[in-house]
């Protein structure tokens, strides 16, 4: 399984940005998926997740209300949409898979990162 996000950028704070995880080698339909950021400095945190069917989400407590994980298992995309942006997003956002539904540990594949910049 090969994962690739994209859709990162500069935004002003406040703005919106959809990230998408596009997922290619096999289907993840069965997949848990998961979305991470990294800052500068800064370890590795879990953002969201989602299950297999879609039907659980998870999020971190400093994106809830702000950030909506979703999934198209047709197109093999997984997408981050994040709203109401803020300096301290800024990060390079990693999307990463489960083939056994983990959720913020475990993760099977690994993505490429895109790089979120919120400037104030």
């Amino acid at each position: 399984v090969q994962l690739q996000a994209s859709g990162g950028g500069l935004v002003q704070a406040g703005g919106s940005l959809r990230l998408s995880c596009a997922a290619s080698g096999r289907t993840v339909s069965s997949y848990a998926i998961n979305w991470f950021r990294q800052a500068p400095g800064k370890e590795c945190e879990f953002v969201a997740a989602i299950s297999w069917s879609g039907g659980s989400t998870y999020y971190a407590d400093s994106v809830k209300g702000r950030f909506t994980i979703s999934r198209d298992n047709a197109k093999n995309t997984m997408y981050l949409q994040m709203n109401s942006l803020k300096p301290e997003d800024t990060a390079v956002y990693y999307c990463a898979a489960s083939q056994y539904g983990r959720i913020r540990y475990g993760m099977d594949y690994w993505g490429k990162g895109t790089q979120v910049t919120v400037s104030s």
